[in-house]
């Protein structure tokens, strides 16, 4: 944002308010799908990473639901990691997805929330989970304040979110193939 900020002459405030007023104006991620048939059972992958919010004592976790046919990211939700903050991610898939399977870690906020016939726990030597856990190393590569160890961060929550939608937007319109 810095580097924004110098090369067109503009206050943090400015492309502060310029980044909120482009995300508000964003339509539902799940406009951003390549749509599946009702006959096609999907395959979904979920993660969560840690990032901080202004100082290291100050974790925040994102949680993303990731399609394995398209790789593009379904659901994605914010907080703690907690099993609110799952139930938030599951209520965010879309209708389509809901009969999804779904393989993750075996973090006990997943038991919890994802239903038993559709939810596939495994360990990361599987290669289950492997695309998921390379979307978040595309996520820390492309927006250094999702990177543990950096000198960039978020100072709040709200601009943490922003920046996660603005990317997650670029980034499933990106898979879109090219019309005509």
């Amino acid at each position: 944002m810095r580097g924004i900020e110098r090369t067109h002459g503009v206050c943090r405030q400015t492309l502060s308010a310029w980044l909120k007023e482009k995300a508000d104006t964003l339509p539902p991620l799940e406009a951003t799908l390549t749509p599946i048939g009702p006959e096609q059972t999907p395959v979904l992958e979920m993660d969560e990473l840690f990032s901080y919010i202004f100082e290291k004592y100050n974790k925040i976790w994102v949680w993303i639901a990731l399609s394995r046919e398209t790789r593009e990211v379904i659901a994605d939700a914010c907080g703690d990691r907690s099993e609110e903050t799952c139930q938030i991610l599951w209520n965010r898939i879309p209708f389509a997805y809901k009969k999804a399977l779904v393989f993750t870690d075996y973090w006990k906020a997943y038991q919890a929330v994802i239903p038993n016939e559709q939810h596939n726990p495994v360990g990361k030597k599987t290669g289950e989970t492997a695309h998921v856990e390379r979307w978040n190393n595309t996520l820390q590569q492309h927006l250094a304040r999702f990177v543990r160890k950096t000198l960039s961060f978020s100072k709040c929550v709200k601009m943490h979110e922003i920046c996660l939608k603005l990317f997650l937007h670029r980034y499933n319109m990106d898979l879109l193939p090219a019309a005509g």
